[in-house]
């Protein structure tokens, strides 16, 4: 009898611990499904109807505050940003902004730099709105506008540059002609003016033409209508070009190794890319120096490149300017640019065709020495599918190039 007295006790206690080990998991099952997520710090419950649907479409990085600054929902984005952290926000201005928003009910809006997440990089600026949402909750959106910023200086610095670069062949024609006429009595001196004029007029109407040809391979796809192109024909073109300032200045001109060569891409946009590359080497070389175009194939993950080397015995470029020389309306030296009637823009449609084709353009330099500026394109046959350059084999500098052919 004492046995299954003892027996029942047992039981009935195992059942009481059973019970309260049951209820301990359902309450702790309850707080882990309450537990803050990336994309909900709360029970969805708490948010008016339709919000959390809106909230999901929206572009914006979002988040929603109670009354006592815990965030109860917040977008990706948001995270992404470094706007919460720990179930908070941890941006102090937007803070202020939400607690002045839900006293007084006013819509808020502000433009704010933040450090990048690490401390690393430029500040992202941010547009942050403000808003009451129902009776006890406040939403903040925030708009990312680092991009927009960005390509804003850029639109900006384009146009002040384009201004300035105007202002001055049109300043001078305009005081060539008030010459001529002052000097209408003095054939030699109207001569002499008008000489000038010619000059300044050249000058604007390159500058014009070459802010057309960075417009039209900023915007036009190339490999729409692409087709394979020959090297040679290209080389010989780009020569050409420049033969007869060469000549004036008694620069020998020669060639090597681009027969059998083609690539693939918009034969007029890669001629006007290497027509720059060699004007540049005859604008900027000395008198009786040389000036050299050489090809070759080179193998590359992905498929063949093709190397087209353009060497001059000129001053060569400064260190310090060697990252920046394909900037628009960059010039290492202004006066000596003026003087060759370069416009700044040469190196950067250069730069834009080559990334268009998939491929790239570099520098080597040596102040004293001369620079070779090399023009690295997919291979017909393998370009049609590239469309960003490959990593290379040893740089052209360190490898023998043909022999190249010396044209008259």
């Amino acid at each position: 009898m004492d046995v299954n007295a003892a027996v029942a006790a047992l039981a009935a206690i195992a059942g009481v611990c059973t019970g309260v080990i049951a209820m301990l998991a359902f309450r702790w099952s309850e707080r882990d499904q309450a537990r803050p997520t990336r994309t909900s710090l709360h029970t969805d419950a708490v948010l008016p109807p339709g919000v959390d649907t809106v909230l999901s479409v929206l572009r914006s990085s979002a988040v929603v505050l109670d009354e006592s600054d815990s965030v109860v929902k917040a977008s990706s984005a948001a995270y992404a940003l470094g706007l919460v952290r720990g179930g908070k926000l941890s941006v102090e201005p937007m803070l202020n902004m939400a607690r002045d928003t839900r006293r007084d009910g006013e819509i808020r809006q502000v433009e704010l730099d933040l450090p990048r997440r690490g401390g690393r990089g430029e500040a992202l600026a941010v547009s942050a709105r403000v808003a009451p949402l129902g009776s006890r909750l406040v939403l903040l959106l925030v708009e990312d506008l680092t991009e927009a910023r960005r390509i804003e200086a850029v639109r900006r610095d384009f146009v002040a540059n384009v201004s300035h670069e105007l202002k001055t062949p049109v300043g001078a024609l305009s005081l060539l002609s008030e010459a001529v006429m002052d000097a209408s009595d003095d054939p030699e001196a109207v001569v002499r003016f008008a000489g000038r004029m010619q000059i300044e007029a050249t000058r604007l109407t390159n500058l014009v033409q070459e802010l057309i040809d960075l417009s039209r391979v900023q915007n036009d796809d190339p490999l729409e209508d692409s087709e394979p192109v020959s090297v040679d024909e290209l080389v010989a073109e780009a020569i050409d070009r420049s033969r007869h300032t060469a000549s004036t200045k008694q620069i020998t001109m020669a060639s090597g190794g681009s027969a059998d060569l083609f690539v693939w891409g918009s034969r007029g946009q890669l001629a006007a890319a290497l027509g720059n590359l060699v004007e540049n080497a005859v604008n900027y070389s000395p008198a009786r120096t040389r000036v050299g175009v050489a090809a070759r194939r080179v193998a590359a993950p992905g498929g063949d490149l093709i190397e087209i080397a353009v060497t001059d015995q000129g001053l060569g470029i400064p260190e310090k300017d060697r990252e920046r020389i394909f900037e628009r309306f960059y010039r290492v030296d202004p006066a000596r640019s003026r003087a060759t009637g370069g416009t700044g823009l040469g190196l950067a449609i250069v730069k834009h065709v080559a990334a268009s084709h998939g491929g790239e353009v570099t520098v080597w330099s040596t102040e004293g020495q001369g620079s070779t500026f090399t023009l690295r394109l997919p291979e017909a046959g393998s370009a049609r599918d590239r469309r960003t350059p490959a990593s290379l084999t040893p740089d052209l500098m360190t490898e023998p190039l043909p022999a190249p052919e010396v044209l008259p």
